[in-house]
């Protein structure tokens, strides 16, 4: 994470540096390894960076994008062992970082222009965070609505008032739907209502490949639709 005016691969050095002081039990130089170091004394390195597995956001909120450093943290020679030793048992006994044990490929050391050396690998989560954006302050008290469930009944019928049976009749916008019985007749139960703007619901009709839409007004005792016959 970032801290401060610090960027992320900088946080996680000084963090994991802090850490290996503790561990070690002395200070521990972040710098690459050198052919003229004293040997005495262990350095550390941040060697890669590894794309971690990223998550998505919800409600548009951006979420960070996360990585691994790889670090290499290794002994100048034989009197930074038992430094390593102690960061070692320390790593694998708390679980607090990953130690991996890979650092031996001479194409490593070739290319920081020394002999190879006793060395770990250590990874490090490290994430870009996003400034989110600010919500718009709330400048009037909140004022709850309770919406009205209503129920209504209603008849679906064809030419010279022929009952039209197996009519699928759903509410436009929301999860409410039924279907005619064999007399025309439908029932809508719990459909949500705002008192303060009453209107018309808004119907759909689907059979045999006709839709049509329809107001209807819930209060009204006796709702009929009148489907026209189908086209030819």
């Amino acid at each position: 994470m970032t801290t401060g005016a610090r960027g992320p691969i900088e946080t996680a050095t000084a963090e994991l540096a802090a850490w290996l002081a503790g561990a070690a039990g002395e200070p521990v130089p972040v710098g690459p390894p050198r052919p003229d170091d004293d040997g005495a004394r262990l350095t550390l390195w941040p060697l890669e960076l590894r794309a971690a597995r990223q998550t998505r956001g919800s409600g548009g909120v951006r979420e960070p994008y996360r990585f691994t450093v790889r670090y290499l943290l290794c002994a100048g020679g034989p009197a930074a062992l038992p430094g390593l030793d102690r960061v070692l048992t320390a790593a694998t006994a708390g679980g607090e970082h990953t130690v991996v044990l890979e650092a031996g490929d001479p194409r490593l050391w070739q290319a920081f222009g020394t002999g190879p050396r006793p060395a770990l690998l250590i990874d490090v989560a490290a994430q870009v965070a996003h400034a989110g954006t600010a919500a718009p302050p709330v400048l009037a008290p909140l004022r709850l609505r309770q919406l009205e469930l209503l129920t209504f009944d209603g008849r679906v019928v064809g030419p010279a008032e022929q009952p039209l049976a197996a009519v699928r009749v759903e509410v436009i916008g929301q999860p409410y739907a039924t279907s005619t019985d064999p007399a025309g007749r439908f029932r809508m139960v719990g459909v949500p209502h705002d008192p303060d703007h009453p209107g018309p619901v808004r119907l759909r009709l689907t059979s045999r490949g006709q839709v049509l839409t329809a107001e209807v007004d819930p209060a009204e005792p006796d709702i009929v639709i009148v489907c026209p016959p189908p086209s030819r």
